[in-house]
């Protein structure tokens, strides 16, 4: 039985979390039976991290989801401490689970399967992959994680992380197999040059409107100035996997999130044929106070990935206005001093603005605001830079992040509240900054402030939002 929830004042509205209990990365995203599967891992049994399970959680929507019973436990030798990361996928009619088996100074990759979606045999030849000891593998082999399945042509591949053995490189390995029980090690994808990171995670991967899209979470990237900020990164490249040889060529590493909690993503290919992305809403070792109430972490809204330009962009999906139930609406709004809008405020809804650049030279924007908390957004258009700020959004962590913004004359905002959490879509997903915020419940107030001459606003949309993962009940 999961740990019971005792106070649901942080627990989301509509994001995806744990019905009680620990969770981190999404695992196994999938389609399967016409539904969306997503996994986590889960630790039942306390609010802090553990051995860990898979959670599971359902969708016919994208935006509606419901619990379902853990999918994966640590019951095995070969995984006897922790179920951790991996993937799903189908295969005439069935359900694949392939995790990583975690074991003392050994990580394997294990696979499991299911006929309904709901319960899931362990393979009983597990584990399918073992951390490589040739010699002419170089790699650390207590790194060695989270694999990522698809299917290319009649060949189904995995990537997997990992890192050097002297523990100073992170690198993607990749395996092949004709059906999904027997892989063979084909080749070392790609591996950290310069200041990419020590230790690869989470690897995920995509074809994207006829680009290669490799996803990680790096461990170790030093600090530049105030870009990775963060303890640990998520990004990608983007590139050209050549399946003959498995090398994987690519451009620089990008971020696909500037704000101070996402992690570790996953991504899908849908029935439409959109790619979609959910991430981890948190970060390692950030403040989670929503411990003491019986719970720990949540997952992000789905995004959409496209690449533009050469870059990967992620809007949030077109799904979520399915849970809008009232609008207030603005529009052709010019003013000089602070100003509240009748009706725009809330704990939890969505914002949506255009605002218009060519006359409004500085701006800032307070979110859940209350009598003594606020959470800040700030742009000052003549050096392009965006900030969010959060030294005053409650009872959790403090501190400040940006991104640097290309010259435009408009600059379109969405922007989703919920109970714990802002996340901050820039031009339909040019720019992404994913928070966690612990305001009082009574701190719904939203502020416009010109900083320098006037605030002009195309449109200003405010949206209330109903709920898209079941409430806990707290007597």
């Amino acid at each position: 039985m999961a740990l019971r929830i005792t106070n649901a004042r942080w627990y989301p509205k509509y994001h995806i979390s744990t019905p009680g209990g620990w969770c981190n990365d999404p695992n196994g995203f999938c389609f399967y039976k016409g539904q969306a599967h997503l996994f986590y891992q889960y630790h039942p049994h306390s609010a802090q991290w553990g051995p860990m399970h898979w959670g599971h959680v359902v969708s016919d929507d994208l935006i509606r989801w419901k619990h379902l019973p853990i999918a994966l436990a640590p019951t095995n030798d070969y995984d006897r401490d922790g179920c951790f990361s991996g993937s799903g996928i189908e295969k005439d009619g069935r359900l694949y689970l392939f995790y990583t088996g975690n074991i003392p100074n050994e990580q394997n990759q294990s696979m499991a399967f299911s006929d309904d979606g709901i319960h899931f045999e362990k393979f009983e030849h597990n584990p399918v992959i073992v951390a490589p000891d040739d010699k002419d593998v170089d790699i650390f082999r207590p790194d060695f994680r989270d694999p990522k399945v698809w299917l290319h042509g009649d060949t189904y591949y995995m990537v997997i992380g990992a890192r050097t053995k002297d523990r100073m490189r992170g690198q993607i390995l990749i395996y092949e197999s004709k059906n999904l029980c027997d892989w063979e090690f084909k080749s070392i994808a790609a591996r950290a040059e310069g200041n990419q990171g020590e230790n690869w995670e989470c690897p995920n991967f995509a074809s994207v409107e006829g680009k290669d899209v490799l996803i990680l979470s790096p461990q170790g990237i030093k600090r530049v100035g105030n870009m990775y900020r963060n303890l640990f990164q998520s990004g990608y490249f983007v590139g050209r996997l050549d399946y003959e040889t498995g090398i994987f060529t690519h451009g620089d590493f990008e971020l696909l999130d500037y704000g101070f909690d996402f992690y570790a993503p996953q991504v899908t290919k849908i029935p439409d044929g959109r790619t979609i992305m959910i991430g981890w809403l948190q970060s390692w070792f950030s403040v989670e106070v929503e411990q003491e109430d019986g719970w720990a972490g949540l997952m992000t809204v789905p995004r959409e990935v496209h690449v533009k330009n050469g870059k990967v962009v992620t809007p949030p999906v077109k799904e979520l206005a399915g849970l809008r139930l009232s609008e207030k609406s603005y529009d052709n709004l010019v003013f000089y001093e602070d100003t509240k809008f009748d009706g725009v405020e809330g704990e939890t809804g969505e914002l949506v603005m255009e605002i218009d650049l060519t006359e409004t030279k500085a701006f800032e924007i307070d979110l859940r605001v209350g009598e003594e908390e606020k959470s800040v957004i700030t742009c000052d258009n003549a050096i392009h830079l965006f900030k969010f700020n959060r030294d005053k959004a409650g009872a959790g962590g403090d501190g400040e992040r940006e991104v640097k913004l290309p010259p435009s004359d408009k600059m379109k905002l969405q922007i989703f509240l919920d109970r714990s959490s802002i996340e901050i879509f820039i031009n339909d997903g040019e720019y992404v900054l994913s928070n966690r915020v612990y305001p009082r419940a009574d701190s719904t107030g939203i502020v416009f402030m010109p900083k320098d001459g006037a605030f002009k606003i195309d449109s200003l949309k405010f949206y209330t939002l109903g709920e898209g993962i079941p409430q806990p009940v707290v007597d």
